[in-house]
């Protein structure tokens, strides 16, 4: 089929391309044979006028015209998946949708269990992967290769729609056995005890504290890097050392640890737990139920803090 002298299905052959960067794996992605492949590129390099795509060993290297046409082809793809083949009515009974969603492993800790059970109990044959928190998670959201992102909400792209979920404050932890946090804590002190902090991606994304101090001009004594939330109560055990991590978390891990939880002295406000989606998902029937659930399961989760956003209280 040809739309102005364009052969549509090459945009599909050009985005395979793009995606797995290598001849051979894009072709067998798309059931064509590599010969056909070959002759996809040819032909997308005669319509365009580049070469699109250079050699480099076994990988294909986008030219910059290529990598300036890319999000406009998996836009337009997506746009036809979304809007033209799969829309139909979504029937949680019998979909078999796999929800793709990265988030911390605060929230997969203290909150998207119960989202997966009731998942299960209205949508027997949906399942799930959660994935960590990408360094480009603003690029798979574009490209819509993950339905969701949860995180605070300060930290989300603004390009895409998003949803609070609930209000979270920060606490400073240490090991119960820790005589430094016998009396609360002063700024001064916090800042001069070693601490275990998390950073995140292969970028090591700084957590929300960290931020703060960075923008007013301080720095901590880190003593320690972990690549997660939940990593920090189990290595403060035994030491000296103080953490910051979010209340709810804190407090999951005292119940089965000598975690000593103490408020964090500094201006810090509250922050918001937020979900965000692809703006090109915004009309799904099957974001549009997920997000539902996600929400409901927020306000039975955390009324008080839903109720507040909403000005109720």
């Amino acid at each position: 089929m040809r739309f102005k002298g364009l052969d549509l299905n090459l945009l599909v052959a050009m985005d395979a391309l793009m995606t797995e960067r290598n001849l051979t794996a894009a072709a067998r992605s798309i059931h064509l044979s590599q010969p056909a492949m070959s002759a996809a590129v040819g032909r997308l390099r005669a319509y365009f006028k580049d070469d699109l795509f250079r050699m480099n060993g076994r990988e294909l290297v986008p030219t910059p015209r290529a990598e300036g046409l890319a999000p406009a082809v998996r836009d337009a793809l997506l746009q036809i998946q979304l809007s033209v083949i799969s829309f139909e009515p979504f029937d949680p009974v019998k979909s078999d949708r796999r929800f793709r969603i990265i988030l911390s492993d605060f929230m997969t800790l203290v909150f998207i269990d119960k989202v997966v059970k009731r998942a299960a109990r209205e949508a027997p044959g949906t399942s799930f992967e959660f994935l960590p928190l990408a360094d480009d998670y603003d690029e798979l959201l574009r490209r819509g290769e993950v339905d969701f992102l949860i995180l605070p909400e300060v930290f989300m792209p603004a390009a895409h729609p998003q949803m609070r979920l609930f209000e979270e404050k920060l606490v400073c932890v240490g090991c119960g056995k820790n005589e430094q946090l016998s009396e609360p804590l002063s700024f001064d002190r916090y800042m001069s005890l070693g601490h275990v902090a998390a950073k995140f991606g292969n970028s090591r994304r700084p957590s929300i504290e960290e931020w703060y101090l960075l923008q007013h001009g301080f720095k901590r004594r880190i003593e320690v890097i972990v690549q997660g939330l939940s990593m920090i109560p189990p290595v403060l055990s035994n030491t000296n050392r103080i953490g910051t991590m979010p209340s709810r978390l804190a407090h999951h891990f005292a119940q089965t640890l000598p975690l000593t939880i103490m408020e964090l002295p500094l201006p810090l406000p509250s922050f918001n737990e937020a979900v965000q989606w692809p703006a090109l998902h915004n009309s799904d029937p099957a974001s549009v139920w997920m997000r539902e659930i996600l929400a409901d399961e927020a306000s039975q989760l955390f009324p008080a803090s839903i109720r507040k956003q909403n000005g109720e209280l």
